[in-house]
């Protein structure tokens, strides 16, 4: 059985990402897949700006911060992540941003989804996530999960996605859970 990290790509105290998270969660366990789904907030490792001596891919998976130690456990002992990205100026948030440059060889080699939300649909936010992913040796899957501000959330708080992203959801959740299997092989 494989672990899916569904990680969480915002932190201010008013965000709906969590909802996202929560709701892709809940499709995911109702799929009946040979996987296990949790979510990872990134609010609950509360990082400081980036800026330690070594760059992760030279520290051995040993931090300076114990924050930083946890976050590295955690994402190593999952196989694959489906992000949930809000789009701020056209790209990911910085504090997910932050997030994933923290560690570094505990990304490489699994698989991982994108569910973007925003104004139009997230695309550049997850156009800029696949090549920040792809940087860390993790392989992206298509589709993407895409939902709109407009008409999957009510008056822009709350989430309540249209049934016509299901089909989607359902790729991008069964693609990531296969492909976390076969990466699992090479790691």
């Amino acid at each position: 059985m494989v672990k899916i990290g569904i990680i969480t790509g915002s932190t201010r105290p008013a965000r709906v990402n969590l909802q996202v998270a929560e709701w892709v969660k809940d499709f995911a366990e109702k799929m009946d897949l040979d996987a296990q789904f949790e979510i990872v907030d990134i609010k609950e490792y509360d990082f400081p700006m980036f800026n330690e001596d070594v760059p992760p891919a030279m520290a051995n998976k040993e931090y300076s911060q114990d924050t930083v130690n946890a976050w590295s456990q955690k994402i190593d002992e999952l196989d694959g992540f489906i992000f949930i990205t809000p789009e701020y100026n056209k790209s990911i948030t910085s504090s997910l941003k932050n997030a994933i440059d923290y560690i570094g060889p505990e990304w490489g080699n699994k698989a991982a989804g994108i569910v973007g939300y925003g104004s139009t649909l997230a695309v550049a936010a997850t156009l800029s996530l696949r090549q920040i992913l792809g940087n860390l040796n993790i392989a992206t899957v298509t589709p993407f999960g895409a939902f709109s501000l407009f008409t999957d959330f009510e008056n822009m708080t709350t989430f309540k996605p249209a049934e016509i992203h299901n089909a989607t959801m359902e790729n991008v959740i069964t693609t990531t859970v296969n492909w976390s299997k076969g990466l699992k092989t090479i790691r």
